[in-house]
């Protein structure tokens, strides 16, 4: 099974291989990332959560764009944090503790108001 890092790897040599690594600052690449997730919206939208479900759990053509276009998230979010020396596991696991401690179980559970509006209501 291939790795962050392989990934990683992967990603540098194709874009050295085409001299590409010279488009690829971070604004160009948040900016490819912000239009890769518009694509990705365009193929869910005008789309009911129950047309979703059915064309996600068959073999279909809307799975196969969600496929490709998560991808292409994925690919620009992981070349981003290449270039800007952001290890994306590390981020994402510090991010995940701090949600604990902004959203804990008894006071968040089942209900979707961000923190500081929760706060601000007076909710603990």
């Amino acid at each position: 099974m291939a790795t962050h890092l392989d990934l990683v790897n992967r990603l540098r040599q194709f874009t050295a291989a085409r001299d590409w690594d010279q488009f690829h600052s971070p604004k160009n690449l948040a900016m490819a990332l912000a239009g890769e997730v518009g694509e990705l919206l365009a193929e869910l939208q005008w789309l009911s959560d129950e047309e979703i479900e059915v064309a996600l759990n068959g073999d279909s053509a809307l799975r196969g764009a969600l496929e490709n276009e998560i991808a292409d998230v994925f690919i620009y979010l992981v070349r981003l944090a290449d270039k800007t020396g952001i290890d994306l596991y590390e981020v994402a696991n510090a991010k995940i503790q701090r949600n604990e401690n902004r959203y804990p179980v008894d006071a968040a559970y089942g209900a979707s108001a961000k923190y500081t509006r929760r706060n601000r209501e007076g909710q603990t």
